[in-house]
């Protein structure tokens, strides 16, 4: 189990950076908005090989059979593993390979909320966001925020991998 673990998380760390970099590198001038949507895309297909490592340790290493506590913390390991590289590459980025970032998303955030919200729903957002603006300042936050949003698609993408793949 630990090896498929260690395999396929190895696989959706590699995938995730992967995809980071490209789209860093090639989707730069896309909107905001639309780079995240690209990045919780990244994340989802990075994860898929959650439902792969399932399937493999399944069909390879346990008879084709497999209980749906054991699918689950697989595909929870892998998620871990994935989560973690990608926490790692997140604060990499942020804080040495484009420090500007965070700037650069909370200007255009205010200029979006701005345009789309009334003066004292702007206001009362501004304010949330300056307090977020500190804390996502914090590179452990980032690192911290990050793995947590792999890890709870991950568990998402595992949940059902776990209910698609258990064999008794």
């Amino acid at each position: 189990m630990r090896k498929t673990i260690i395999t396929h998380g190895t696989y959706g760390a590699i995938a995730i950076c992967g995809l980071f970099l490209t789209s860093w590198f090639l989707l730069d001038g896309l909107p905001l908005s639309t780079q995240e949507v690209l990045g919780y895309l990244s994340m989802i297909l990075a994860l898929s090989f959650v439902y792969f490592g399932i399937k493999h340790y399944r069909d390879k290493h346990n008879q084709g059979k497999i209980r749906f506590g054991n699918a689950l913390k697989i595909g929870m390991g892998i998620s871990l593993i994935t989560a973690l590289v990608f926490g790692v590459l997140d604060v990499i980025y942020v804080e040495l390979l484009n420090p500007d970032f965070m700037d650069n998303y909370y200007t255009e955030t205010l200029k979006n909320m701005e345009q789309n919200l009334s003066a004292a729903d702007f206001e009362i957002k501004r304010a949330e966001l300056e307090s977020q603006q500190a804390l996502f300042g914090n590179p452990l936050m980032t690192f911290s925020i990050m793995v947590l949003t792999v890890c709870i698609i991950g568990f998402i993408i595992s949940l059902l991998s776990s209910l698609i793949l258990q064999r008794k």
